[in-house]
This record gives structure tokens, sequence and C-alpha cells, in this order.
């Protein structure tokens, strides 16, 4: 069975006078019997590792080499030199904002499998794409691109529109896409695709996680905005537990 998860980016967001709700947090992942996994920002990485506890902490981009001229940037490597052990890729604020693609997302996905990191991949379609029809094949072609040779990955399904909007799927819209994606994973990975977990993302909420969770193929929640407040994050874990 795939692992359930529940997975908190906070993009750029965050000082060290947050890192009481990460505290928090991990308080409360030494309860839950489901992984949780917290992204700060890189400033915050290595402080949030040493709160950590059983809570997990990953970084929110790499890059794919393992060290050189690119100012700016990190690499894998000196993420998990910061604690962390999974890292976010391919989210649609990297590929829409900075263009990357599905080759370079893969390209970040080995660098970080090499470094001992878990990616964890994000997909989505926009509302042109869904409101065009195109939203499972832009999905899925994605997943093709972006995947590494190694099944030992995480899936972050996010539809673009749906990202801190307050806009939801539906029921049958996130099962459909859950479903395509399983059976993708399957066919390249054979049994190990089945092991995969992947998530949903996109204005999960207190209020809407049960009714999320409860859905088939849906393994966990990569989580916005709600996992900036323990308030928030911790009733998202618990449904997670309960589901």
């Amino acid at each position: 069975m795939p692992q359930k998860i529940a997975a908190g980016n906070w993009k750029m967001n965050g000082t060290q006078a947050s890192l009481s709700e990460i505290q928090a947090i991990a308080e409360a992942a030494q309860e839950s019997p489901c992984a949780t996994i917290l992204c700060p920002p890189a400033h915050l990485l290595h402080r949030a590792a040493s709160l950590a506890g059983p809570l997990a902490i990953g970084g929110q981009n790499c890059h794919h080499a393992p060290s050189g001229a690119f100012t700016g940037d990190i690499s894998a490597a000196q993420l998990a030199d910061c604690g962390a052990s999974y890292v976010i890729l391919g989210h649609s604020e990297r590929r829409e904002g900075y263009g990357e693609s599905d080759s370079l997302v893969r390209a970040k996905a080995q660098a970080a499998l090499q470094s001992g990191l878990t990616p964890i991949i994000c997909l989505g379609e926009s509302q042109e794409q869904r409101a065009a029809g195109q939203a499972l094949e832009v999905v899925l072609a994605q997943l093709s691109g972006s995947l590494p040779d190694d099944a030992r990955v995480i899936i972050a399904y996010e539809p673009i529109w749906a990202i801190g909007t307050g806009l939801v799927p539906t029921v049958a819209e996130i099962t459909e896409v859950h479903d395509a994606l399983r059976a993708q994973l399957h066919a390249i990975f054979g049994a190990a695709g089945q092991e995969i977990s992947i998530l949903y993302g996109g204005s999960v909420k207190p209020s809407n996680a049960q009714e999320i969770f409860a859905i088939t193929h849906v393994n966990g929640a990569l989580v916005g905005g709600a996992s900036l407040k323990a308030e928030d994050f911790l009733p998202i874990m618990r449904s997670l537990a309960e589901s």
C-alpha cells in the first residue's frame, strides 16, 4: 500500500519566528501514523531539521548539477547537508514562472535521488487546458517526461487553477486524474508503481480534507497556505490519519 503523506509547502513564506509553528507540527507528527513532510524556505532548513524529530524536512527546488557556478541556486547535496530528505520539483510556479521543462525536472529528480533525497514531482493542468478537455493528456505527458528511472518518488497532482484560489476540482475530476496517474505509474514501473504515493494539492484545507482523502488513489496532500500554521495543518493531518 502507498504511504499516506501530509506534506506542506511554505513557498516564499516564513522567518525565524515561524520555527514555533514547525515545532508544533513536529510534536503532532510524533502521534501521527502518517508521514509528515514540511518544506520551508531554504534559510530555515537547517534549523527546521534540528527541531523536526519524526517530521521530515524537504527543500522546494534544487539544481540538477552537484555544484558549480550557478549563483543563487542550491544543489540536492546541499539540501541533504542541511538535513532535508525530500525536495519538491516541477511545481507549476517553477514550470510557469521559470520555464522549467519536463526534461529539466527529470534531471533534477535524478540529481535528488543521487543525493539521497526523495523527489516530490508536481504535475497539473491550467484552467484553459482543463476547459479544453486536455487535463489528462497534459498531466500524463508531464508524468512521462518528468519521471526519473527510479520508482522512489512521490507524485503530487496540483491543478494550476486550484492553487491558492479556493477553487477545488470535483471528486469525479480528482478521481479521474488520480486513477490515470496510478495506471500509468503501474505501466511504467510495474508492481513498484502501485506503491508510489500520489498526493493531491490545490486549496486543501481542514474543511475539505476529509472528502479529498476519501478518493481512490489519493494518498495524501501537498498543502500550501494551510501548512503555514499548525492550527490549520494539524486538522488536515488528522483527517488523513482517519481516512
